[in-house]
């Protein structure tokens, strides 16, 4: 008799968890939706969707999985294996589709310099369409200017400090013009144009602008430097997305592990 209350009290303490993290998730994309004057920003305001989404689902699979370890309850234990199914492939469709999507694109080095640069054309045509929209590149360029990444290059260094310095995906391809275009260096985000036309057939060259509300955020380069930032946090989301499709099998695991013991009870009972 004790087999059964001790997997139905594991099996419901590992949703409890699941049912928190869940929770957590859930909060976060409604305190990214909240209206400006209480400090949310495009940015936190563009992952709402997701976070919402993801958090709900969660919530909802480990209600399901804390009502059937309670009450023993077969249709719910059924139903919870459903959906923690479809939650477990989703997951798992996730993970292949950031592996394909992501795979191809990197930093191209320039000599001299201690930073990469990074074209468009070298990403995968799905990501390529979404910064090409206008309107997602609108919400991507707001969040850019709120984050004030170029900014944050404004020390006052030498050329030679500069080109020597390492810069993410987004610096160099927002910040900057590209190398090839010969700009002369005034300081980090204020360049000239040299004073005959350039050789370079790069658009980008045309592009930029030192009002520093401009920049290079029109440029293809900032599209791909974005793309280059989100290649790198994506492998950071798969390894959180490989830790929970982990937890996600466990309490599958578990769950049916409930469902055989409560059906052994049963019939252990109907026997007597």
């Amino acid at each position: 008799m004790a087999r059964p209350r001790c997997s139905n009290a594991v099996f419901a303490s590992f949703n409890v968890l699941t049912l928190l993290l869940g929770a957590a998730v859930l909060a976060g994309g409604i305190y990214a939706g909240a209206p400006r004057h209480r400090g949310a920003t495009d940015c936190e305001r563009f992952l709402r969707a997701p976070a919402l989404i993801l958090g709900a689902a969660i919530v909802v699979v480990s209600a399901a999985g804390i009502a059937a370890a309670c009450c023993r309850a077969s249709l719910l234990l059924w139903l919870y294996l459903l959906l923690a199914a479809l939650l477990i492939l989703a997951a798992l469709c996730f993970a292949a589709f950031a592996l394909a999507v992501t795979n191809a694109g990197a930093g191209r080095a320039v000599s001299g310099r201690g930073f990469k640069e990074y074209r468009l054309g070298d990403y995968s045509s799905w990501l390529r369409r979404r910064v090409e929209d206008g309107r997602t590149w609108g919400r991507i360029r707001s969040c850019l200017a709120e984050a004030r990444v170029c900014r944050s290059l404004q020390r006052n260094r030498t050329f030679d400090e500069f080109v020597n310095d390492h810069l993410s995906p987004v610096q160099s391809g927002c910040c900057k013009p590209p190398t090839e275009c010969n700009f002369t260096y005034l300081n980090e985000t204020y360049w000239t144009k040299p004073p005959s036309p350039s050789n370079s057939s790069n658009p980008d060259c045309n592009t930029w602008s030192n009002d520093q509300s401009e920049l290079c955020y029109g440029c293809q380069s900032c599209k791909a430097g974005v793309l280059g930032n989100l290649k790198n946090s994506w492998k950071k989301i798969a390894i959180i997305n490989a830790a929970f499709i982990v937890l996600l099998i466990v309490v599958y695991s578990l769950g049916c592990c409930v469902l055989r013991n409560n059906r052994r009870h049963k019939y252990t009972l109907v026997g007597k």
